[in-house]
C-alpha cells in the first residue's frame, strides 16, 4: 500500500531532484507574469486605466497576485523528489504534497524502465492520471514504471532511469 510518510533514518541509495525546466513553460509563464506586473503598475501606481472598460482595482490586484506572483512562485519552488532508501521508494512534488509517498519493497511486484509520451499518454507533466496508472513527471519521456502487488501502477519520470532502477533492484535484494 502506498503510504504518506517521513523518510526517517533509512540509508539513502538514490536521490533525484527534478524541476520544470522546459523553455516554453518559462517563456509562457514569464510573459504572462510580466504582462500582469506591467498592467498592475500602469493602473494601480500610475493611475492610468487600461482599456475602454477597465477592470476594478481589486480584480486587477487579484489577477496580479495569481498570475504575477503565485504561478511563478509555484513553478520556481515545485520539485519532484525521488529517493530510494533501505525500506522503499519515496517520491513527492514539493508544492503539492507535504510528505513523501512511499512504496515499500515488499509491495512491489515489478519495476521496469519505461519510455512514454507525456502528452499522449498522460496529458502533460506533473501528477497525471493515465490508462491504469498515475505518472509523476516534470520533464522528458523516460522513467521507471512501478507495478504494485495490488495492481496499481506508478510511473516515476526520471532523467536517470537506469540508476533509479538499479537502486530499486538493489533495495529489493536487501
Amino acid at each position: 500500500m502506498v503510504s504518506n510518510t517521513k523518510t526517517g533514518d533509512n540509508p539513502l541509495k538514490f536521490r533525484e531532484v527534478q524541476r520544470f525546466m522546459q523553455w516554453w513553460i518559462w517563456l509562457l509563464l514569464c510573459s504572462i507574469a510580466a504582462m500582469m506586473w506591467i498592467m498592475a503598475f500602469v493602473q494601480l501606481v500610475l493611475g492610468i486605466k487600461l482599456g475602454n472598460k477597465p477592470a476594478p482595482d481589486f480584480i486587477l490586484v487579484a489577477l496580479w497576485l495569481v498570475f504575477g506572483i503565485a504561478f511563478p512562485y509555484f513553478f520556481l519552488s515545485n520539485r519532484l523528489i525521488v529517493e530510494v532508501r533501505g525500506d522503499g521508494i519515496y517520491y513527492r512534488f514539493t508544492s503539492l504534497q507535504f510528505r513523501f509517498r512511499q512504496v515499500q519493497f515488499d509491495e512491489l511486484a515489478a519495476a521496469q524502465l519505461r519510455q512514454y509520451h507525456p502528452l499522449r499518454e498522460y496529458g502533460g507533466w506533473g501528477i497525471r492520471l493515465g490508462k491504469g496508472s498515475i505518472a509523476y513527471n516534470v520533464t522528458g519521456n523516460r522513467g521507471v514504471m512501478l507495478e504494485l502487488l495490488n495492481g496499481k501502477k506508478i510511473l516515476l519520470g526520471s532523467q536517470q532511469p537506469e540508476e533509479l532502477l538499479q537502486a530499486i533492484e538493489q533495495g529489493r535484494k536487501g
